[in-house]
């Protein structure tokens, strides 16, 4: 087994204490109404979002992957920190122990915030993930979280 990190930065004009309430503590509820095509819907099947707890997340029409499950690492509010591994589902691919995500929300100079994210993909045996599919993962969590964005500047009450 190896454990392979990726680092990524997206930036927003939206502030780090709003995009993180909407896109981490309502994201279940935000994304598959604003991207239903990527999202059909996430359910707690154990606990109610703190550490520990197991979601299943059923992926829209649009996807290649039909599910997967997470289970919540870390939840830090005031530092607007969340982590989360996919522990099963088909976008493991029979090749990947698991992915682990920690994303933090930082404030920008202009008010926005930058989405600092680390993945960590653990390989199963001798198995060498290319580099393009986590390019191509990091470019649809990039869309999803500009979604959230262009959702939040059109809806500025919202949250």
């Amino acid at each position: 087994m190896g454990v392979l990190t990726y680092e990524s930065e997206v930036i927003t004009a939206i502030p780090p204490a709003k995009m993180f309430k909407a896109c981490i503590l309502d994201g279940d509820n935000l994304i598959p109404k604003i991207l239903p095509q990527a999202f059909k819907s996430s359910e707690y099947i154990e606990g109610n979002g703190e550490p520990g707890s197991i979601k299943k997340v059923t992926f829209g029409e649009g996807s290649q992957f039909k599910y997967m499950k997470q289970k919540v690492e870390a939840v830090d509010k005031e530092n607007f920190v969340y982590i989360y591994s996919v522990i099963e589902g088909d976008a493991l691919m029979n090749k990947l122990e698991k992915i682990t995500y920690e994303t933090k929300l930082e404030a920008s100079r202009d008010g926005g915030s930058v989405c600092k994210t680390t993945s960590k993909y653990h390989t199963i045996g001798d198995f060498e993930l290319k580099e393009e599919r986590i390019k191509a993962g990091k470019e649809k969590a990039s869309g999803i979280f500009k979604a959230i964005e262009a959702y939040l500047l059109v809806n500025p009450d919202a949250y």
